[in-house]
Protein backbone atom coordinates (compact mmCIF):
# COMPACT_ATOMS: atom_id res chain seq x y z
CA UNK A 1 0.00 0.00 0.00
CA UNK A 2 1.41 3.61 -0.98
CA UNK A 3 3.08 5.10 2.42
CA UNK A 4 0.90 8.01 2.14
CA UNK A 5 -2.47 6.23 1.87
CA UNK A 6 -1.41 4.37 4.52
CA UNK A 7 -0.68 7.31 7.11
CA UNK A 8 -4.32 8.55 6.54
CA UNK A 9 -5.57 5.86 6.85
CA UNK A 10 -3.71 4.92 9.70
CA UNK A 11 -4.75 8.34 11.59
CA UNK A 12 -8.46 7.26 10.81
CA UNK A 13 -8.08 4.02 12.26
CA UNK A 14 -6.60 4.94 15.73
CA UNK A 15 -9.26 7.44 16.05
CA UNK A 16 -12.00 5.21 15.43
CA UNK A 17 -10.46 3.07 17.96
CA UNK A 18 -10.21 5.54 20.31
CA UNK A 19 -14.34 6.87 19.49
CA UNK A 20 -16.32 4.21 22.25
CA UNK A 21 -13.40 4.13 24.39
CA UNK A 22 -10.36 5.63 25.80
CA UNK A 23 -7.86 3.19 25.58
CA UNK A 24 -3.33 2.99 25.62
CA UNK A 25 -0.83 2.39 22.85
CA UNK A 26 -0.71 -1.45 23.16
CA UNK A 27 -4.17 -1.89 22.86
CA UNK A 28 -4.61 0.62 20.00
CA UNK A 29 -2.12 -1.29 17.96
CA UNK A 30 -3.91 -4.59 18.94
CA UNK A 31 -6.71 -3.27 17.58
CA UNK A 32 -6.03 -1.49 14.61
CA UNK A 33 -3.69 -4.15 13.75
CA UNK A 34 -6.47 -6.49 13.14
CA UNK A 35 -7.39 -4.28 9.57
CA UNK A 36 -3.87 -2.93 8.87
CA UNK A 37 -0.48 -3.79 9.72
CA UNK A 38 1.07 -1.49 12.06
CA UNK A 39 3.49 -1.75 15.49
CA UNK A 40 4.19 0.80 18.88
CA UNK A 41 7.06 2.39 16.96
CA UNK A 42 5.00 3.79 13.96
CA UNK A 43 2.01 4.54 16.77
CA UNK A 44 3.07 6.65 19.02
CA UNK A 45 4.79 9.74 16.53
CA UNK A 46 0.89 9.16 15.36
CA UNK A 47 -1.07 9.73 18.10
CA UNK A 48 1.75 12.39 19.37
CA UNK A 49 0.61 14.28 15.60
CA UNK A 50 -3.24 13.91 16.89
CA UNK A 51 -2.21 14.84 19.82
CA UNK A 52 -0.51 18.09 18.87
CA UNK A 53 -3.24 19.00 16.49
CA UNK A 54 -5.67 18.32 18.97
CA UNK A 55 -7.42 15.52 17.63
CA UNK A 56 -7.00 13.29 20.68
CA UNK A 57 -6.34 14.43 24.29
CA UNK A 58 -3.51 12.45 26.91
CA UNK A 59 -3.97 11.36 30.68
CA UNK A 60 -2.32 9.31 32.76
CA UNK A 61 -4.13 6.33 35.23
CA UNK A 62 -2.96 4.01 37.77
CA UNK A 63 -2.80 0.35 36.50
CA UNK A 64 -1.54 -2.24 38.70
CA UNK A 65 0.67 0.14 40.45
CA UNK A 66 2.02 1.78 37.70
CA UNK A 67 0.96 4.97 35.48
CA UNK A 68 -0.60 4.05 32.07
CA UNK A 69 -0.98 7.13 29.53
CA UNK A 70 -4.56 6.77 27.81
CA UNK A 71 -5.45 8.46 24.61
CA UNK A 72 -9.12 10.45 24.79
CA UNK A 73 -10.64 11.30 20.95
CA UNK A 74 -11.59 14.94 21.37
CA UNK A 75 -14.06 16.67 19.07
CA UNK A 76 -11.79 17.60 16.78
CA UNK A 77 -10.90 14.24 16.30
CA UNK A 78 -14.47 13.12 15.64
CA UNK A 79 -14.91 16.31 13.42
CA UNK A 80 -11.45 14.54 11.11
CA UNK A 81 -13.50 10.84 11.25
CA UNK A 82 -16.65 12.32 9.45
CA UNK A 83 -14.81 14.43 7.27
CA UNK A 84 -12.94 11.46 6.16
CA UNK A 85 -16.40 9.46 5.60
CA UNK A 86 -17.78 12.23 3.46
CA UNK A 87 -14.38 12.51 1.56
CA UNK A 88 -14.01 8.52 1.27
CA UNK A 89 -17.18 8.42 -0.68
CA UNK A 90 -15.83 10.08 -3.60
CA UNK A 91 -12.88 7.94 -3.22
CA UNK A 92 -15.24 5.52 -3.76
CA UNK A 93 -17.04 6.36 -7.08
CA UNK A 94 -13.63 7.18 -8.11
CA UNK A 95 -12.66 3.42 -7.43
CA UNK A 96 -15.79 2.02 -8.58
CA UNK A 97 -15.03 4.71 -12.54
CA UNK A 98 -11.79 2.95 -12.73
CA UNK A 99 -12.84 -0.55 -11.66
CA UNK A 100 -15.46 -0.35 -14.52
CA UNK A 101 -13.16 1.09 -17.15
CA UNK A 102 -10.60 -1.73 -16.41
CA UNK A 103 -12.49 -4.59 -16.03
CA UNK A 104 -11.87 -7.13 -18.42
Amino acid sequence: MDIQLKRGLLDILILASLYKVDSYGYKIVKDVSLHISITESTLYPILKRLELNGCVEVYTKEYNGRLRKYYKITHLGIKKINDFKEEWKEVIKVYKYIEGETHE
